[in-house]
């Protein structure tokens, strides 16, 4: 079976697309309960409605419920995230297993099928820092082993691997006008 495909062929959801759901709190890995929701075809409330009938299965480190402060922070982080701005619940997230978990009390076939591809997505992102972790060692021991002149590359090098900072965005509405320099009436 292809990845992001079922035996009959149809796309289901790439293995990327669905790593680009997967957010980092408290240090874990996690899928907030509506994007795994939606990967598995159901609303967020039958999720959350099976999840609570079988608490048992989902310990802390299978599921938390984010706090206010975590929720805010992403929400503004993710722009899909918009719509949960509003929301007066605080969404639940899912590590690997319990994703994995939730496909089971689901029980339905979609649910099935696309717990394999999100747990292809965590093994995705597991390798891949793995392989950055890796590489940030192999640049560690090449700037011991070389002298200052390489300095600029390896300070290069290791900029291109830090993540890039999260664009600011512009308020929404009018403010004062400011005033650039070359922009008066000259007088």
């Amino acid at each position: 079976m292809e990845a992001g495909k079922t035996k009959e062929g149809e796309t289901i959801a790439p293995v990327e697309r669905i790593a680009q759901a997967i957010l980092r709190v408290r240090g874990q890995k996690v899928i907030l309960d509506a994007d795994l929701a939606g990967l598995y075809g159901v609303p967020t409330k039958r999720l959350n409605e099976q999840v609570r009938r079988n608490r048992a299965r989902f310990p802390e480190d299978f599921m938390f419920q984010l706090t206010s402060e975590e929720k805010a922070e992403v929400v503004a982080n993710c722009d899909h995230l918009g719509r949960l701005k509003y929301s007066p619940a605080l969404p639940m997230v899912f590590t690997e297993h319990g994703a994995i978990m939730a496909a089971s009390v689901l029980n339905s076939k979609r649910a099935v099928d696309m717990s394999v591809f999100v747990v292809r997505a965590f093994v995705h992102l597991r390798q891949l820092f793995a392989s950055h972790e890796t590489l940030a060692r192999k640049l560690v021991a090449l700037e011991r082993k070389y002298d200052a002149q390489f300095k600029v590359v390896f300070d290069a090098i290791r900029a291109l691997m830090t993540p890039p900072a999260p664009k600011k965005k512009r308020p929404i509405g009018f403010g004062p006008w400011e005033e650039s320099p070359g922009n008066g009436d000259g007088g």
